[in-house]
C-alpha cells in the first residue's frame, strides 16, 4: 500500500498507489503524487514493475506516471511494460508520459480500453487480466486478476494406485500414466481441482454492474470507501462508495479478504474505526482499514 488518501494527500496519508506482486510479475495500480518516493520508502523499485494499471484521470491516480515512466527510463529496465488506461484519456496519458525531457527508453507499451469490459492480452504470464467499467463522473475501469485452477494431489490415493517419482510429473504434464501394476490412472483420480486466486481492483465508483463482476469470489478485494454512511448522499453525488456500501458488495460477492482505502481527508483518525465497523455490519470476513506501506498478502489458497 504505498498510498491510501483520496483527492488530496494528507500528513498520515499519501496519494493513492497500489503494487501487486504476482509470481514474478509486478503491477502497479493508480501512482498517484509521491509514489516513486513511496516506492523506494516501500523497497521496491522500477524493475518490478510489468504492468502499470490506471482506473481514470483524476490526479490523485494518475499523477505519480510522470516519475515512474522517468525511473523505468532511468533504471533501463530491460523488459516490457505495458500501460493500461481508459482510452477516452489518451490526451491526459501523453501529457503525462511525456510530463518533462528525459532519456527515454521503448519499453513502455500503451493499452487503451474502451467499452464496458476488456480482456487484456497478457501473454506468458500466469493470469488473466479483465478491466470493467465502472461509474464515476469520468470514463474509469476496475480490474480483476485471476490465475487458472490448477490440481491439487491427493497424497494416498497416489499411494493406493502405486504412482511415486518421475511417474508424479509424467501424470501432470500428460493427464495419465501406466502405474506399476499395468493400470492406467488418470490425473483426476489422484487429484482434486485447486481454484485458482482472484485479486480484484476497485476505485472511484458508485454501485453499478462492473463493480458486482469484478469482486464476484475474489480473494481479496481493494476497494475505496471514501465515505462513511453518514455521507451517502455525497458519495453517490461525487461517484464513490461508503465503507457500508464496500462491506455490502464484498458480501454479495462472496470475498474473502476485504481491503479497504481511498479515505477521504474530511475524517479525524479518531474515527478510522468507523470504517471497519461499517463495513463489518454488511461483511463478516477478514477486513482490513490500510495505512500507507502496509504489506497485505493474499489468503491462503482454498482447497475448493
Amino acid at each position: 500500500m504505498l498510498g491510501s488518501a483520496s483527492a488530496v494527500p494528507t500528513k498520515r496519508r499519501n496519494h493513492n498507489g497500489y503494487l501487486l506482486r504476482w509470481d514474478g510479475h509486478g503491477l502497479l495500480f493508480d501512482p498517484g503524487e509521491g509514489t516513486q518516493r513511496q516506492m523506494t520508502r516501500a523497497g521496491a523499485s522500477a524493475t518490478e514493475l510489468n504492468w502499470l494499471c490506471l482506473t481514470h484521470f483524476h490526479g490523485d491516480h494518475c499523477l505519480g506516471v510522470p516519475g515512474i515512466v522517468q525511473r523505468i527510463a532511468r533504471d533501463q529496465v530491460p523488459h516490457p511494460v505495458r500501460a493500461v488506461f481508459p482510452g477516452s484519456g489518451a490526451e491526459y496519458w501523453a501529457r503525462l508520459r511525456h510530463a518533462s525531457l528525459f532519456r527515454d527508453t521503448d519499453v513502455i507499451t500503451e493499452h487503451p480500453l474502451t467499452g464496458d469490459g476488456v480482456d487484456l492480452d497478457t501473454g506468458d504470464a500466469p493470469f488473466t487480466l479483465t478491466a470493467r467499467r465502472l461509474s464515476h463522473p469520468v470514463d474509469a475501469y476496475g480490474y480483476r486478476l485471476a490465475e487458472p485452477d490448477g490440481r491439487r494431489m491427493l497424497p494416498d490415493e497416489l499411494a493406493r494406485f502405486g504412482v511415486t517419482g518421475p511417474l508424479v510429473r509424467t501424470l501432470l504434464d500428460t493427464g495419465a500414466v501406466v502405474a506399476p501394476s499395468g493400470r492406467t490412472v488418470r490425473l483426476d483420480e489422484v487429484s482434486a481441482r485447486r481454484p485458482g486466486q482472484v485479486f480484484a481492483f476497485v476505485m472511484d465508483t458508485r454501485l453499478c454492474a462492473g463493480v458486482t463482476a469484478l469482486a464476484a469470489g475474489a480473494d481479496m478485494l481493494v476497494i475505496e470507501s471514501t465515505f462513511l454512511n453518514r455521507d451517502a448522499a455525497l458519495a453517490a453525488e461525487y461517484g464513490h462508495l461508503t465503507a457500508g456500501q464496500a462491506g455490502r458488495v464484498a458480501s454479495d460477492g462472496g470475498v474473502r479478504h476485504l481491503v479497504l482505502t481511498h479515505f477521504s481527508e474530511r475524517y479525524p483518525a479518531d474515527e478510522e474505526h468507523r470504517f471497519h465497523d461499517e463495513a463489518a455490519a454488511a461483511f463478516d470476513g477478514e477486513i482490513t482499514v490500510v495505512h500507507d506501506l502496509d504489506r497485505i498478502p493474499l489468503p491462503k489458497r482454498r482447497d475448493k
